[in-house]
């Protein structure tokens, strides 16, 4: 029995260095940072004081003043990127049954930046015990709930089938369009909008990631402070974005002659029950995940082109990872280029997954494998090719795209050109 095929027909990105997916794609495929000291807030008293910010205007991006009241800095770039999915994807929604449009949407931390601000006005700067609801934002209860996200989204397009917030920690943004491909496959739906969204650049997300000591302390080189893979890396570089898609069946998309991107070919998740934070060196569980992507996808590993990386950046990922793809691809492992775009964009949690695989897309797109900057000494145990600094200029046909999250998540998408010749 034959199943339903999902393709990607519109994707939007909102990212470090630029908003709009041409933009994000000249970033990366030029090796350029966005990495910079933070400027939303006074870093001066945190142990890492560099971020990946996104110049956006909410206003200027078509942002109405009751949305921008509304939502949180999260919420606004799911609405502003979903927009680009929408117009890039030529449907016209308006044509569509809204009861066969659904929507999923990843976030690891929800409205942080909302909540933070909303509790430093409501204790007037903490000094309240006891705070003052009544100098709260009205749409406080949007900011506590991230199913709003899904919400915003869901009005912006008129859709009326599922709409779901997916939440897995880092690997969120894999599992929403993970999972919203499975809607497709099952029949639940004819069309989804999927990706993910974060903002979590504010003080208390900052203070967290201080306190395990999981973020660069590489304040004076912040261009240049998210190295993975490289051996003076010292931990990642906070971000924030978001990306969106649209989804629909292979079959419908050609016959309304449809730009296809890539399809999604195979999704898998797993959990490794071992630590909050930490990983096995052997990388099992990622392995696993990658095993049955593979499966779903009905593809054999030695046809992966290119592996985008989850390369956040920390010596336990990094090295997980690399054991990960050896143990998963065994031989062909060493002859795939792998590159982290978290080196020039940073690591925007939940959002980071969705991102990916828009560079993962576009490097279909283009035939071109983004480059791992800042990347000058490799650490000899992630002995892989990482391309490092440089675009490379490859035939791309089939992507793997990995995450892995605090609480053990391990994610893997499978993307591939739907109508690639054989090799």
């Amino acid at each position: 029995m034959s199943r339903r095929r999902v393709v990607i027909t519109g994707i939007g990105v909102t990212a470090p260095g630029g908003i709009g997916t041409k933009d994000f794609w000249d970033l990366i495929s030029n090796g350029r940072t966005a990495t910079r000291r933070i400027s939303m807030f006074d870093p001066a008293a945190f142990r890492s004081q560099v971020a990946a910010e996104i110049d956006f205007d909410p206003e200027l991006h078509g942002l109405s003043p009751q949305q921008i009241r509304r939502m949180d800095r999260a919420a606004q770039l799911a609405v502003v990127t979903a927009r680009e999915a929408l117009a890039d994807s030529g449907l016209e929604f308006d044509r569509v049954d809204p009861a066969r449009t659904g929507v999923t949407i990843g976030s690891a931390v929800g409205a942080t930046m909302g909540l933070d601000q909303e509790y430093r006005t409501v204790s007037d700067g903490g000094r309240l015990e006891l705070v003052d609801h009544a100098y709260a934002v009205p749409h406080l209860y949007n900011y506590f709930v991230p199913s709003s996200f899904a919400t915003e989204v869901a009005w912006e397009v008129g859709a009326q089938g599922p709409a779901t917030v997916v939440s897995t920690g880092c690997t969120s943004g894999l599992d929403a369009v993970g999972y919203a491909a499975e809607i497709l496959r099952e029949g639940g739906a004819d069309i989804m909008i999927a990706g993910a969204t974060d903002a979590p650049i504010s003080p208390i997300t900052v203070a967290c990631f201080d306190a395990i000591k999981a973020t660069t302390s590489r304040n004076d080189e912040p261009t240049t402070a998210s190295r993975p893979f490289d051996a003076r890396r010292n931990g990642f570089v906070l971000g924030e974005g978001a990306a969106v898609f649209v989804l629909e069946e292979l079959d419908s998309a050609r016959r309304r002659g449809a730009t296809i991107y890539a399809e999604i070919a195979g999704h898998a998740t797993r959990s490794n029950a071992f630590h909050m934070t930490g990983l096995r060196p052997d990388g099992r569980e990622m392995a696993e995940a990658i095993r049955v992507a593979l499966d779903e996808a009905r593809i054999d590993g030695r046809e992966i082109d290119y592996i985008n990386a989850h390369g956040s950046g920390t010596k336990q990922n990094d090295r997980h990872e690399t054991a990960a793809y050896k143990r998963s691809l065994g031989d062909h492992a060493r002859h795939t280029p792998v590159s982290s775009i978290k080196s020039m964009v940073g690591h925007s949690l939940g959002a980071i997954g969705s991102i990916e695989i828009a560079a993962s897309v576009l490097a279909i797109t283009h035939d071109v494998v983004p480059p791992t900057a800042n990347l000058h000494v490799p650490d000899p145990e992630c002995d892989l090719d990482y391309v490092p600094l440089t675009a490379r200029d490859r035939r791309v046909d089939v992507v793997l795209s990995v995450g892995s999250g605090f609480g053990g998540f391990q994610s893997a998408v499978v993307l591939a050109d739907p109508f690639r010749s054989p090799r």
